[in-house]
């Protein structure tokens, strides 16, 4: 992200049906090499899963729980804990 406020300039992603990506060296290595060769002066990181691997407005509607991973339905995505529903 070039500045506050500003969306990516390129974007990259990883995906795998049969293992989990966080754990294979390689992958790993090429998300490095990613960040290297476009001289990443800072990387944000969570130490757990942030939510399903489907994005909102491409898989589903903007502002509506991913209809393949109900797990994640009213879940906050920072705690993993059900949110609650609260009048205005």
């Amino acid at each position: 992200v070039p500045g506050l406020d500003q969306e990516p300039l390129e974007l990259q992603r990883w995906f795998s049906t049969s293992i989990d990506i966080r754990k294979s060296q390689l992958i790993m290595a090429e998300v490095l090499e990613f960040i290297r060769m476009r001289e990443v002066q800072d990387v944000a990181l969570l130490d757990f899963v942030f939510g399903c691997r489907h994005e909102e407005g491409i898989d589903y509607p903007d502002g509506e729980p991913c209809p393949h991973c109900l797990h994640w339905a009213g879940r906050d995505r920072l705690t993993g804990k059900i949110r609650l529903l609260t009048d205005g």
